[in-house]
């Protein structure tokens, strides 16, 4: 099977939608000798934050030695892009290779199995391949039904937050979210939660206890840090009695948490066994690269991509551009899925955005960029709408060097290819 092929298939599981439930995946890694459980793993959920840890996680245990697999959605730059071996993504000929023996095997059943679910087991089955010492694995959505919950048991469970998001597939309210993420607690493993939601905290606590797993809170006072910077983010982490001085290459405000998360969960895995020394911790955060997280792309003028795709993400996205650039405007490009809350971006970006440039990303699921328009019209704000997505960057990037000002493209990781092309 070539690259090429392997690409026409997922498109054509894709067409399968997206069906939660784990008895096609169980059905499909039976089939394959269970990889998901040869390989020990990190399973992440949450909300906002999972890239962000995994991609420090992911750094710091390569800095330590360990062969360290990392399978995260959504792909950003390309197919390869949901599996990376010690930071890299594959080849598109290993891409193919797991693949070309996993598509006969999905299409033996007879309830196929959805694109994710190809994307998982794929994600197993490379990382057992490739001999990984561990495997950092984050839900595609919610935690109790998705695929990657075939996991028999982790050696370390991750919750970064619950938030109200994929209402149409998770529910609600918070709680009833809070309930699929907490699903991927397993009996006996330790789960790290930092999520700030009272009523989601009750339902994971609840959960960790069922379970007879060790819930660890994350400690604000274990990191002291600087406001983000255009350099990145300047944090003290207190370890064991000594401090540690980390500099993070990563823009966003939310980023103090996530290296929060993912320092805890470093010592939660020093005590599973695994040789993690301060010096690992310090060289693999230096060196973390997360695309479209606050990632700088030009500095003439300044243009940041921040895939803000939620309320949650879209407030602390204001934040981070509130703190690195005091008492300006910023142009603002913006694409967003139809599913999302965006009529309450206007609310959060009201006063901060100087003109809006909304653009239609390539995704069936996108909404159309001048309906988005029209909802920022409405709240009082100058917007206009481009069809042609490269239109639009080109238009706001002239438009902010025209105007001396930042330009922040938010709303969606999905359309990260095309800007990023168009720039």
């Amino acid at each position: 099977m070539t690259e090429n092929e392997a690409i026409s298939y997922l498109a054509r599981a894709a067409k399968r939608g997206s069906r939660l439930g784990l008895e096609r995946i169980s059905e499909l890694c039976r089939l394959l000798g269970e990889p998901q459980n040869t390989v020990p793993a990190v399973h992440i959920a949450g909300t906002n934050g999972k890239g962000s840890c995994g991609a420090m996680l992911s750094s710091i245990l390569t800095a330590a030695g360990y062969r360290t697999g990392w399978f995260s959605s959504p792909a950003i730059t390309g197919i390869t892009d949901y599996f990376r071996i010690d930071g890299e993504c594959i080849s598109g000929d290993g891409f193919a290779s797991v693949m070309g023996d996993i598509v006969p095997v999905c299409e033996s059943m007879d309830d196929k199995p959805t694109e994710f679910e190809v994307l998982t087991a794929a994600a197993f089955e490379l990382f057992r391949r490739e001999k990984c010492d561990i495997m950092i694995i984050e839900c595609g959505m919610g935690g109790d039904t998705d695929s990657t919950n075939v996991i028999a048991s982790p050696v370390l469970s991750v919750i970064t937050n619950i938030r109200l998001d994929h209402s149409g597939f998770l529910g609600d309210t918070v709680e009833e979210i809070a309930v699929h993420k907490a699903g991927i607690i397993k009996p006996g493993v330790p789960v790290v939660f930092s999520g700030s939601d009272e009523a989601a905290a009750d339902t994971v606590e609840k959960r960790a206890e069922e379970c007879g797993s060790e819930l660890i809170i994350p400690s604000a006072d274990a990191l002291v840090s600087r406001a983000p910077e255009i350099s990145g983010i300047e944090l003290r982490w207190l370890s064991g009695g000594s401090a540690v001085d980390i500099h993070i290459p990563l823009l966003g405000a939310y980023q103090r948490e996530n290296a929060l998360i993912s320092l805890t969960a470093v010592e939660m895995l020093r005590k599973k066994g695994f040789d993690i020394p301060d010096s690992a911790v310090v060289s693999g955060m230096a060196s973390v690269r997360w695309h479209g997280r606050f990632e700088l792309l030009r500095t003439d003028p300044v243009v940041l991509y921040d895939g803000a795709h939620n309320p949650d993400g879209m407030k602390m996205a204001a934040a981070t551009l509130k703190s690195l650039f005091p008492g300006q405007r910023v142009a603002v490009v913006m694409g967003v899925m139809a599913d999302k809350e965006y009529s309450l971006y206007t609310d959060i970006l009201s006063g901060l955005a100087e003109k809006v440039f909304t653009v239609t990303p390539d995704n069936p699921r996108s909404l159309d960029c001048r309906e988005l328009a029209e909802v920022f019209r409405n709240a009082g704000i100058n917007a206009q709408a481009y069809p042609v997505l490269s239109e639009g960057v080109r238009a706001a990037v002239g438009f902010a060097k025209e105007s001396s000002c930042p330009l922040a493209i938010l709303g969606t990781l999905y359309m990260y290819g095309e800007v990023t092309a168009a720039m």
